[in-house]
């Protein structure tokens, strides 16, 4: 309803088991046609609307949401600038931590910046254990600070963009273990971990009331993660 679809940002309404639920997912797409048609990944603002739209259906049927985060980043091209990238994002970050259903996001590969944050607000965040989550890519980064893309493990240490790095700081709830091969070569072994840690937190939050639910999302969004010297 805003400009266009957006082939990045998937959304459906059905069930895992015999529980309702509504998933919002970001897709890079497998193979150049399909990758192009998903633009690898990168959602434009209407994606973030899409997205948001569906967020809001969702909380209209008290359905759960279940957010999928493999994303690069948000789309950075003129286009979408113009469209209003930026507002489209932070409308989501807004909405998102308001919204008065249990929401569940985990990132399964790749968490990029903002674009990864649009769908990342809720109840629980979690990662894949060999997923990353990070402001910009190691590569970027390394030519940033030190005018040379080739220090990109320095640059991957310094940022702390593994789950575990991340999980240490308390700036994610839990980390998920993947098949021992890799979630990337046993997907359905992965689907089942993702599967039975999306029902069992979900039981866990159905569990509180409403209010005390959005009150420790509140809690959880607002405090300082840490810091070393």
């Amino acid at each position: 309803r805003h400009f266009r679809d957006d082939a990045a940002i998937l959304c459906y309404l059905g069930y895992i088991d015999d529980q309702k639920v509504m998933v919002i997912g970001e897709q890079k797409g497998r193979g150049t046609k399909n990758k192009l048609k998903r633009n690898f990944g990168m959602p434009h603002p209407e994606g973030y609307r899409k997205a948001l739209r569906a967020a809001k259906l969702a909380e209209k049927f008290n359905v759960p949401v279940l957010m999928l985060v493999d994303t690069p980043g948000a789309y950075p091209g003129l286009g979408a600038e113009e469209r209003n990238q930026s507002e489209a994002i932070a409308r989501n970050l807004l909405e998102l931590a308001e919204l008065n259903t249990p929401t569940i996001s985990i990132v399964i590969g790749e968490g990029g910046s903002g674009g990864a944050l649009a769908i990342g607000v809720a109840d629980k965040f979690a990662m894949m254990r060999y997923s990353v989550f990070s402001v910009i890519s190691p590569e970027g980064c390394s030519a940033i600070l030190w005018n040379d893309p080739s220090k990109v493990e320095a640059a991957t240490n310094a940022m702390k963009i593994t789950s575990s790095d991340l999980k240490d700081l308390d700036l994610i709830d839990d980390v998920i273990d993947e098949p021992l091969i890799g979630a990337h070569r046993d997907k359905e072994g992965a689907a089942a971990v993702l599967k039975e840690y999306f029902l069992t937190e979900l039981k866990k939050l159905q569990a509180l009331p409403a209010e005390e639910r959005m009150e420790a999302r509140y809690t959880k969004l607002v405090k300082p993660g840490a810091f070393s010297e």
